[in-house]
């Protein structure tokens, strides 16, 4: 069978075609016999093609354009599922649910077998993937960059009325929509120590020595922009051991522990927020969070050299925007890489630093932002600890200008905390290092000024504002609710889906009989499917004329329960198990 190339808008001839052409040579099976499971894993191949063209033209305009880039810095992006999302924003869902039904399936079917990809857990993930939407549906260069998690916080059920949580092992039959770049890969290090001596012109010069190594290799999810037209990606990084084993101990018999560093290594990309409640969990986390930073910061460098750019250059091309404190190691690294590998001065490192990074804050509750014991930070980063109080020396010395002799506002404000032990206060890190911080919701942003950080709002109230957390329309009403979004485009056109400021013209609708009427037959239709539901899941049926609250939550299993991480995380100090190769 050969496969048909893929037109701007292929027919439902061709998709079929490109289904059956995938479900045959690419997945070996017989479309007699194919799962529901084996249609989604075929529909997805099939419509790569016209994403990664898109993909790879996007990125041709980009570079061709010389636009500033977006970097979202996150530990979680819940995307949700892919597929259905992108065939909406493809224009190819009603094509494909055509396709679908010439097979005797239905396409609500075929999407509902997709796994939910795992690599966020609640507002703060979903708020970065609503953002790579929205950026790349308005066609800017917006890229995302976090960890490749292979089990997710947990997966959660339920029996005898308990919770019982698994390993949400979610990607373990693979997913069409990694694009694997291990040409792109990068060797960060770990651990090591200092060593100081004096340049030629009498300036203090550190070198980091001794230090161990992770391979990150990087994968790209496509994000799809609604039309089409554009597709970023989010690249998501997996930790992998320089080698794979040590063969001399393998060969002398020691099987399991010519393993040990390789089991290590890949433990740092393992699992989503391991727990925190022993040091090596905590350790781990740490690790985690600079893994990541430090993977995309070499990735950004090296988009912005090979695009032609002077280093000097970079804020006027970059923008790295931190989603909550657990990225703020970029602000050291950052530092470290202009000073350290580009040879940049303290003070031109420091003004394209604070130019390119931009703070949000999602926590307002002190305790819950992050502190790292500076001994665990020298351990693990000892130069990104030697900047970190470098730049602490400085900032404190810029509000001591504003409030002379006053020990408690200096104490309140540096970023590093004494009592009643030396630890890192990752917020402060953020803010002392942005340009911009904001809040999530405007009630958020005003209580960060006002009883967060009031401190720093005297200092600096030019750099607090608000970003309200925004929704993705093309997911929560045109894909979720395809009834009431039909609705409402036979009423107002189509173009409410990229502008919601139209949804407005509603309100004048609202006495109309007609509408009114087809608004509540929607909704009962949509309560009925949910009674459907509720019946074929667990028995019991409900009636659809009731009034209907749900509420969805998760009950965190850090909360109340040992993590599932902690089977995971070796016991022994990582700085021993993870390879060196300095």
């Amino acid at each position: 069978m050969r496969k048909q190339k893929f037109t701007a808008n292929p027919d439902r001839k061709e998709l079929l075609s490109a289904v059956n052409f995938h479900m045959e040579v690419s997945l070996g099976k017989n479309p007699q016999n194919a799962s529901l499971e084996d249609y989604h894993l075929a529909l997805a191949m099939a419509i790569r093609e016209p994403v990664i063209r898109a993909l790879n033209a996007t990125d041709a305009r980009v570079r061709s354009s010389g636009a500033k880039q977006i970097h979202y810095l996150s530990m979680e992006f819940q995307i949700g599922r892919l597929l259905g999302n992108s065939l909406c924003n493809l224009g190819l869902y009603d094509t494909c649910a055509e396709a679908a039904d010439e097979l005797g399936i239905k396409l609500v079917d075929i999407l509902e077998s997709e796994t939910d990809p795992a690599l966020g857990n609640g507002g703060l993930g979903r708020l970065a993937a609503c953002f790579l939407d929205s950026l790349v549906s308005m066609s800017y260069p917006g890229y995302g960059y976090g960890i490749n998690y292979q089990f997710g916080l947990f997966r959660q059920s339920f029996a005898n009325g308990f919770q019982h949580e698994q390993p949400d092992n979610w990607a373990v039959h693979g997913t069409p929509w990694h694009i694997e770049r291990r040409d792109q890969s990068s060797m960060i290090p770990l651990y090591g120590r200092i060593d100081s001596s004096i340049d030629a012109e009498g300036q203090y010069e550190p070198h980091w020595l001794g230090w161990n190594t992770i391979i990150g290799v990087p994968s790209d999810i496509p994000a799809v922009g609604f039309g089409g037209t554009s597709v970023n990606f989010l690249r998501l990084y997996t930790a992998s051991a320089p080698s794979e084993f040590d063969m001399a101990i393998f060969n002398g018999g020691d099987y399991l522990r010519a393993m040990e560093h390789q089991v290590a290594v890949e433990t740092v990309s393992k699992v989503l927020y391991p727990s925190d409640s022993a040091e090596a969990g905590r350790e781990l986390r740490f690790i985690q969070e600079y893994f990541f930073v430090s993977c995309a910061m070499r990735d950004i460098f090296k988009r912005h050299i090979s695009n032609g750019h002077n280093v000097t250059e970079f804020s006027q091309h970059n923008a790295i925007q931190l989603n909550d404190t657990h990225p703020t190691l970029a602000v050291a690294e950052l530092m470290r890489t202009l000073i350290d590998e580009h040879s940049l001065s303290w003070d031109n490192a420091w003004e394209i630093t604070q130019r390119t990074t931009v703070y949000t804050n999602h926590t307002l509750l002190p305790e819950a932002l992050e502190r790292w014991s500076a001994a665990l930070f020298e351990k693990v980063l000892p130069r990104h600890l030697q900047i970190v109080y470098e730049i602490n020396r400085r900032f404190l010395a810029e509000v001591e200008l504003k409030h002379p002799m006053d020990a408690e506002c200096l104490e309140r404000m540096s970023i590093v905390q004494e009592h009643p032990r030396k630890e890192i206060r990752m917020a402060h890190l953020a803010i002392v290092g942005s340009h911009s911080i904001n809040g999530v919701a405007e009630m958020h942003s005003d209580s960060v000024k006002k009883t967060l950080v009031p401190d720093f709002y005297d200092l600096w109230p030019q750099r607090f504002n608000n970003k309200t957390n925004g929704v993705t329309p093309r997911r929560w009403l045109l894909n979720c609710n395809n009834r009431l979004a039909t609705l409402i485009s036979e009423a107002l056109g189509r173009e409410w889906i990229e502008d919601l400021d139209q949804l407005i013209a509603l309100e004048s609708l609202a006495k109309d009989s007609s509408f009114v009427q087809n608004f509540k037959a929607i909704k009962r239709a949509n309560k009925v499917d949910l009674a459907q539901r509720i019946r074929s899941t667990t028995g019991i049926t409900v009636n659809p004329d009731s009034m209907f609250d749900v509420q969805i939550k998760r009950i965190h299993e850090y909360k109340h329960k040992v993590s599932v991480a902690e089977a995971i995380v070796p016991a022994a100090d990582l700085s021993e198990q993870i390879s060196t190769a300095g």
